[in-house]
Parts: structure tokens; sequence; C-alpha cells
């Protein structure tokens, strides 16, 4: 299949940014426990010590980024501004501004105990939408496909040999070439190539943090194909000796810390290793994709394709410039990278 271009794989990580970010913003929740919708005179007034310095403090981080805009962007201007309360317990101001990837036609100015994120999850919906009927001889089914979203105008007609969801499944299949711009069908046009590089076992794929970062640093992944909702994290750590190396630690080990005992001779018994950054692993793809050569592809887990991939391959591979043999690849250490080997 051909590669994406530039244009669009920035927008696909564009779309993927503010995924994550509407995820956390619902996610977040403040100390206030009642709507505030008044201008910055009333907040004076609030009874509350605590809330009214939050309120205030919110509204003057606002003023001041709006300050930075001479102007409206073009698709408009999106700003959040608030304290949160993070999992420890800890109080955390928020102060985020961006211009959204599509024109936002929604003016909203409100003071709550959330952020309110409505306006963009309704810029991640396609424009596109396009209807399937099946009809078998067990009644029928009608479904629509928008993006990554299939629910239970006719471009084409085809013939199905089965009923209900599988019928569904192969109308989807039989439709692509109407539907190549869809993003499900696009999802499942690449990880399908993917699974034929493996079944065709021609060595020119991988899966796995380790023997993908391994194929970028050799130059040879073509696309880079990970799960919109990979939860790994990245981290630098510094040894007694001000060594430093990079891990993936799973979840569990996060949990245990068991990655962070420092195991050089000059360390410390049971001393754990500094940690000098600590960030998810899709952002730093994000940010360093281009600099190995590879197109970065977003998948999601709601076509059948891509579920097989997160679950079957742990949601993170690369489809192969050439064949290469990961067995024969020497490292100097087994258990860490060096933090050159990404730069």
């Amino acid at each position: 299949m051909s590669a994406p271009g530039p244009d669009e794989t920035d927008q696909n990580i564009e779309i993927w940014k503010m995924k994550k970010l509407i995820k956390n913003l619902e996610a977040a929740r403040g100390m206030t426990a009642k709507m505030l919708a008044d201008e910055y005179g009333t907040a004076s007034n609030i009874k509350s010590r605590v809330n009214r310095l939050s309120v205030l403090s919110a509204i003057t981080s606002t003023q001041q980024r709006l300050k930075l805009y001479n102007r409206v962007p073009p698709n408009g201007l999106v700003v959040y501004c608030g304290t949160i309360v993070t999992d420890e317990g800890k109080e955390k101001k928020v102060n985020i501004d961006f211009e959204p990837h599509k024109p936002i036609n929604t003016s909203l100015y409100l003071c709550d105990n959330k952020f309110h994120t409505e306006a963009l999850s309704e810029l991640l919906e396609a424009d596109a939408k396009f209807g399937f009927i099946v009809m078998d001889g067990n009644g029928s089914l009608f479904g629509t496909l928008s993006g990554n979203t299939r629910d239970a105008k006719i471009v084409k007609v085809v013939d199905v040999s089965y009923g209900g969801e599988n019928g569904f499944n192969q109308a989807i299949e039989l439709s692509a070439e109407s539907l190549s711009n869809v993003k499900f069908v696009q999802e499942k046009k690449l990880v399908q190539t993917y699974f034929d590089e493996i079944s065709q076992d021609t060595g020119k794929y991988c899966f796995g943090v380790e023997d993908t970062l391994k194929a970028l640093e050799l130059g040879a992944v073509e696309s880079l194909i990970v799960w919109e909702n990979l939860e790994i994290n990245r981290y630098v750590l510094r040894d007694a000796s001000g060594a430093e190396s990079v891990v993936h630690p799973t979840k569990q080990e996060e949990k245990d810390k068991s990655f962070m005992v420092d195991k050089c001779p000059e360390a410390a018994p049971n001393a754990d290793m500094e940690v000098v950054d600590v960030k998810p692993l899709l952002e730093w793809f994000a940010d360093r994709y281009k600099d190995f050569g590879a197109t970065l592809e977003f998948i999601s887990n709601r076509s059948q394709e891509g579920n097989q991939f997160v679950r079957g391959f742990g949601g993170i591979g690369g489809i192969l410039r050439y064949r290469v043999n990961f067995e024969q690849l020497n490292y100097d250490s087994d258990e860490f990278f060096s933090d050159d080997d990404y730069i």
C-alpha cells in the first residue's frame, strides 16, 4: 500500500494528540464543588478562599494566554486553565492553549469543577459517513461506517456470503475501493499488509518494543504501527557511575519498581537508579519518527485486524524495508539500551 503523505501523517498525529488530551482532560477534576460561571469581579466574592484563588488564578492565566494572540487563528482557539487534583492527591495547575486541526464552530466560556471536551470530541468525528444494509434469509442488518466507528446514500452494491456482522465486515472489505478515504478501511488495509508479511515469512516485519526500536535504529522501518492507546513509558535512568540507560517497563514493573534497581558495582545495596526523564513511548515516537525515516500509523482496536494486532502483537510493530534477522543483532547490553541509540 502507498505510504501516506507528510501532511496526512502530521494530521493523524495531531488527531492522536487531541484524543490523548481529551482523555486526560475528561479524567481531570478540580476541588471546586459548585459551578462558577461569572467574571473576575464576581469570582472575587467567592466565600471559599481555596475556590476563590483557584478561579481567580485560572481567569488571570487565561487572560495572559490570550495576550499571545493578535487575532483568532483560522480554526479557532481552545484554552483550558485550572487547578486539578493528581492521583497522588496533590494540586497541579493546568494551562493549555492551541489551534485545533479543524475549524471549531462553538463559542463556550465556563467555570466548572471539570474540563468540558465535548466540542473537541466532535472534531474527531469523520466527515464522511456510509451506510450498509446486509440482508439474508434470517433478516437484515443496518449499519453505518464513519472514521473508526461502526454503528448497528448508496455508494456501491455488493454481494456477500454471510449475514449479520460477518456480512457487514465482508461488505466493508468488498467496498474498500469506494471507501478508500475512510480511516476504518485504511486501518484494515494497513494491518492486513502487516499480517501478509508475517504469513509469507518475508522477514520484513517486527513486533514488540525492543525489536521495533532495534529496527528503527537500523533505519529499516518503513511504517511504524502503534495502538493509539498503548500505555508504555520510556524511562531514562542514571546509575551510580553516571551511565545512562533507557528502559520500557511493563505496568507490573512500574508498580513494583523492579526495573529501577541499580546493579552498578558502585551503587549502595538496594539503591534505585535516578530517573532522568520519563515520557510516554507514543509521545516519543510522535516527536522522533521522522529521524528514523519512517511513517507513523496510529490504529484502533475496533476493526478485526486492529484488535488482533493489539491482542496478538502487543499493539506495536512495523513493516520493514528489508529483511532483518533480529537474532543476529549483537548489542552491548541484553538488559538496557544506551540513550545514544535513539539519538
